[in-house]
């Protein structure tokens, strides 16, 4: 068993006051009897976030950043046939422009529904035709673009953008012109859809951009076991709802986490910050080993914060 939890320390100043005041009791007995492996990631600047790199190490994956193929593992799982093609995941996104910078909102709050969704697909499916990609459908929310370029394309994950700036995410790689090119296309094609205008007009946001992740070719998995990925902490953390955080910080501590100290020796988890991983084994202690745990344990938000 390894269970990986994204978002489970985060830069933000209310979000590093909030985990001062967690109460993650399993959390902290785990911590006193667990042998903690080499951190994973570099810092909050790196294409590919934390969980993502701790992903691809745990199946055994080459970590390159910003070209870890998650894509081509997620098509797999919905089904697409990509046939050992190059693909990137391609999300419909709302952009809002601001005075000074534009900023990507979270995807999940657009309520994109499959209707919709197939209909802008759809009017897009051409314009990328025209320049020798193949678009695929995945989901509402997952669209998959195939072209040999996108073997070595890095590209920034979407968990690194949201709620953010985009522009120091714009990679600028071979082939980025003609990606740039596409997606102003696509921006003034969506602008002017019969299909923004009307969720406008409903209060709902337009899906006025594309953003491309998780590029390259699909590696086989070298991993024994698939690693759980426990999101919990993810909308919240984007959100800056630090309230619904801790909500699911002490939710998964009473649930998963608590399970853990029951598990096998071997199991493992992972907590990932916005700037690195930090793996810890499970190992289960003497009689002495855990009653001197008790006064060894150290808080659980000093981990938390350096992650």
């Amino acid at each position: 068993m390894h269970l990986i939890v994204p978002f489970a320390g985060v830069l933000s100043e209310a979000g590093r006051h909030t985990a001062q005041s967690l109460s993650l009791p399993s959390l902290e007995k785990l911590l006193a009897r667990a042998h903690a492996g080499p951190s994973e990631g570099s810092d909050e600047r790196s294409l590919s976030a934390p969980h993502e790199v701790a992903l691809a190490q745990a199946l055994g994956w080459q970590v390159v950043d910003g070209l870890l193929p998650l894509a081509a593992r997620q098509a797999a799982h919905d089904g697409v046939e990509t046939a050992r093609q190059p693909v990137g995941l391609l999300t419909p996104v709302h952009l809002h422009l601001g005075t000074e910078q534009v900023t990507m909102t979270d995807p999940d709050t657009l309520a994109l529904d499959e209707a919709d969704a197939r209909t802008l697909f759809d009017a897009l499916q051409p314009l990328f035709a025209d320049e020798g990609f193949t678009l695929q459908w995945g989901s509402a929310q997952r669209w998959y673009l195939l072209h040999d370029s996108l073997a070595h394309w890095p590209t920034a994950s979407l968990d690194r953008v949201i709620g953010r700036n985009i522009d120091p995410w714009l990679t600028d790689v071979p082939g980025a012109r003609l990606w740039r090119r596409l997606q102003s296309e696509a921006q003034m094609l969506l602008h002017a859809h019969p299909i923004n205008e009307r969720r406008e007009a409903q209060g709902l946001g337009a899906v006025n951009s594309l953003w491309l992740s998780g590029c390259g070719v699909r590696s086989d998995d070298a991993a024994r076991a698939e690693p759980q990925i426990d999101a919990r902490l993810r909308s919240p953390a984007l959100g800056e709802d630090w309230a619904a955080w801790a909500e699911a910080w002490h939710a998964l501590d009473a649930g998963p986490i608590a399970a853990l100290l029951h598990a096998a020796d071997g199991a493992m988890l992972t907590l990932a910050g916005e700037r690195r991983a930090q793996p810890f084994t499970v190992q289960h202690a003497s009689a002495w080993q855990r009653v001197r745990s008790l006064w060894q344990r150290a808080p659980a938000h000093q981990l938390l914060e350096a992650l």
